[in-house]
């Protein structure tokens, strides 16, 4: 599988960036994934990045890290902080930005080490992919905190995207299991990579899973335009 990301991220931070990402989606929609940003400083991030790295404490697990921007901050402040990320290119990014602690490899696939915070952002929760893994990897999730550990994450109600009836409801194709699960496949370069699955969840539907996996689930903030940040805690 073409590493598209680890590619993109390696050419801007060895100074050969000339273009940035395309995405396709299921949606119908291509959009454009901006290299730079990827890299960018605290000032430059999100109100929802900005709130959940202050929210952060202990031993830090930054889920699907890309390069590195969060750790980066973290680890400045004096966090323990590990990069992990499946994308070779990304995780080397992370290294040449001097990260101290990497990890390349998917997070269902790592076991062994406890964390006070899983850090998931930039819709990192989207590594699920669809809605009915939810509970498997809230289970893995689970495994990797420590007993008063937090998952601190950002996703998106997408139902916006979808037409409105007249009575006010929504238009969802009924080919579709749940309005949030979008098909994704990028491309740099020339270069290709293979179509993935990635998870939009509304909140509410988050907050149903993560209670039936005895998580507590609080709705930290919500951003301008559908986004929000949650945490969760593990129950006693």
């Amino acid at each position: 599988m073409s590493d598209i990301i680890g590619k993109a991220l390696l050419d801007f931070q060895n100074g050969n960036y000339s273009e940035d990402i395309i995405t396709y989606s299921s949606l119908g929609e291509e959009d454009m994934i901006t290299v730079p940003y990827l890299f960018r400083a605290y000032n430059d991030m999100p109100k929802i990045e900005q709130r959940a790295l202050g929210l952060c404490y202990g031993k830090i697990l930054d889920v699907g890290c890309g390069a590195g921007s969060h750790s980066v901050y973290l680890q400045e402040k004096g966090f323990d902080v590990t990069a992990l990320d499946s994308s070779k290119g990304a995780i080397r990014v992370c290294e040449l930005r001097a990260l101290q602690n990497t990890i390349c490899t998917n997070i269902q696939d790592f076991y062994g080490t406890k964390f006070d915070t899983l850090l998931l952002l930039m819709n990192g929760i989207g590594i699920v992919g669809n809605l009915n893994r939810l509970g498997n990897f809230l289970n893995h999730f689970k495994s990797l905190l420590r007993p008063r550990g937090q998952i601190l994450l950002d996703s998106s109600n997408i139902i916006y995207m979808f037409e409105q009836d007249d009575d006010g409801g929504y238009w969802i194709p009924d080919t579709i299991d749940y309005y949030g699960e979008v098909e994704f496949q990028m491309s740099y370069k020339g270069l290709k990579g293979k179509p993935f699955h990635w998870l939009y969840i509304d909140f509410e539907n988050l907050k149903k899973y993560a209670q039936n996996h005895r998580f507590a689930c609080e709705l930290v903030s919500e951003g301008k335009h559908y986004d929000y940040l949650a945490k969760l805690t593990l129950r006693p």
